[in-house]
């Protein structure tokens, strides 16, 4: 085999070595998570704006009790997202609230949707790792649509469980 050949060769191993990497280990201490706000997913017509607004409240209220986890400061996400200029079209986008993610320095986000049906209400939440996109954890809970204290204990209940295990 001449120079070329064996050259070729050591470039090959070369990347592939490189390519091979070593695995991540999560910084120690608290994961920083960010809380997008969660939507509501009920029918036009039957969603009240401040309802979405108290129960991410809340979610952020009992993630920020959780030791394992540092919270990003809501003022910091809505900073970002008006240096971005970003449309409303664009902040639906679960990719484009990734980015935000990074940007912020969380590594975890948590998503959630909630949506009145009937006489009940359902809360879907979970919790992304924002450098691969993956899911790590869900959790949903669904409770009488009248009932305001419920939907509070709802969101508190299924943070808790979301944050159970990262």
């Amino acid at each position: 085999m001449g120079i070329a050949g064996r050259l070729a060769i050591l470039i090959l191993m070369a990347l592939a070595t490189g390519c091979a990497g070593t695995p991540r280990t999560p910084p120690a201490g608290p994961a920083t998570l960010a809380v997008w706000p969660l939507a509501d997913l009920s029918l036009p017509g039957t969603s009240q704006a401040d309802l979405a607004e108290l129960i991410t409240s809340r979610v952020m209220e009992t993630a920020q009790a959780d030791a394992d986890y540092t919270l990003v400061e809501r003022e910091r996400l809505l900073a970002v997202l008006q240096e971005l200029s970003l449309g409303s079209s664009e902040l639906a986008d679960e990719a484009t609230a990734l980015r935000v993610g990074k940007l912020i320095g969380a590594r975890l986000m948590l998503f959630g949707v909630y949506q009145v049906i009937g006489s009940q209400m359902r809360l879907d939440l979970r919790l992304v790792d924002v450098a691969s996109t993956q899911v790590i954890q869900t959790a949903e809970e669904t409770v009488p649509a009248g009932n305001l204290s419920a939907w509070l204990q709802a969101a508190e209940t299924a943070t808790q469980a979301l944050l159970g295990s990262k």
